[in-house]
């Protein structure tokens, strides 16, 4: 019986070591990495200056050609990730004033993530390597539910979020592989037209989010100019009482939802294709340009 215990002490005092020896070469590969994500890209920089940030989910990632902006000699990055919530899109925000980011003005989409106070599990867990590396990181994920297992169990965070920050992930990082995700000043362009072309907001409502709420302050506290827009949905999408109610909870949003409608300009309903997009950036480039968001 005393050489099954001392057999099952070794067992766990190696599982033990094991789990802290891959923790800390997982998260030196991530440290390292600046080619994968735009959560890299902004951990792995510091002191970048922009005109204008665009911020938000893929409807910003998809949507908004910053190079438009750039030609004009306006500074300009989109930062939005495929998947993201609010409360995600607050703390890469967080993360780029820590890293002594200079950005005159964030233009955020918000529209369809004002339906609840949700977060993206998929983006969330991208965060998770620098969790040790970052207060800032630690501070925003104090209250969940699942911290304390995350900071203090070795390797916890890499096991629940196989899926993202795994193996291959990591080796993918390791040999510096780029992906698309940094390419074309952070525009992923969507090709193709007319695939999925009917969505139904009707069940939709525009409610107060923390996060936005948050982002907001953030934004004052650092004298950033906020532009919170709304971006376009196909013609068949049930979606105008949705939109046009945001602006009862946020009278600040600006609503484009029907500034481009044809069907030609969409790769799917909720994401525009190349000229879609093209068409819609240069929308918002001119009226930037006009300084119609200055009110």
């Amino acid at each position: 019986m005393k050489q099954f215990v001392v057999f099952i002490a070794k067992l766990l005092i190696i599982l033990l070591f094991s789990a802290v020896v891959l923790d800390v070469l997982y998260t030196a590969v991530y440290l390292k990495s600046s080619k994968r994500n735009k959560i890299e890209y902004v951990i792995s920089s510091k002191n970048k200056k922009f005109d204008v940030a665009f911020m938000g989910s893929s409807r910003t990632q998809n949507h908004m050609v910053a190079k438009l902006f750039i030609d004009k000699g306006i500074s300009a990055y989109n930062f939005g990730m495929s998947g993201s919530k609010l409360d995600e899109t607050a703390l890469l925000l967080k993360l780029m004033l820590e890293r002594n980011y200079k950005i005159k003005n964030i233009i955020l989409d918000v529209d369809t993530n004002l339906n609840s106070n949700s977060h993206s599990d998929g983006v969330r867990a991208m965060y998770m390597p620098y969790l040790h590396y970052s207060q800032t990181i630690r501070n925003h994920y104090k209250s969940w539910d699942d911290y304390n297992k995350l900071v203090y169990i070795p390797f916890y965070r890499y096991i629940e979020n196989d899926a993202k920050i795994g193996f291959r992930e990591m080796f993918f990082s390791l040999v510096h592989k780029k992906s698309n995700a940094l390419e074309n000043f952070g525009y992923y362009a969507l090709k193709g037209e007319g695939k999925n072309m009917s969505y139904d907001l009707s069940d939709y409502s525009p409610k107060r989010n923390v996060a936005y709420e948050e982002i907001k302050a953030i934004c004052k506290k650092n004298n950033i100019h906020l532009i919170a827009i709304a971006t376009p949905m196909c013609q068949e999408c049930a979606s105008d009482k949705y939109f046009n109610s945001i602006q009862s909870v946020y009278p600040e949003v600006y609503n484009y939802e029907n500034k481009v409608t044809d069907d030609k300009y969409f790769s799917s309903c909720g994401h525009m294709n190349v000229d879609g997009a093209t068409l819609f950036t240069t929308i918002i480039l001119n009226d930037f340009i006009q300084h119609k968001f200055n009110n």
